[in-house]
């Protein structure tokens, strides 16, 4: 049994949908600086939970 669900996102440098791992019992409402698995640039990750599901927002670093 896994405790993390596996999630996409897209990388807001070079548009390449990256994996992550989300811990909803520690992940949520967290923000987290993850590196692209392609271009290897630093991105801003917001994690939610939105009622519906989770939500995955990224951001450069310099916005």
């Amino acid at each position: 049994m896994s405790l993390t669900d596996p999630q996409t996102f897209e990388c807001p440098y070079c548009m390449v949908i990256n994996d992550i791992e989300i811990d909803a019992d520690n992940d949520i409402g967290q923000q987290q600086i993850v590196d692209c698995q392609i271009c290897c640039s630093p991105i801003e990750v917001f994690i939610n939970d939105t009622g519906w599901g989770i939500e995955i927002v990224a951001k450069r670093d310099d916005e």
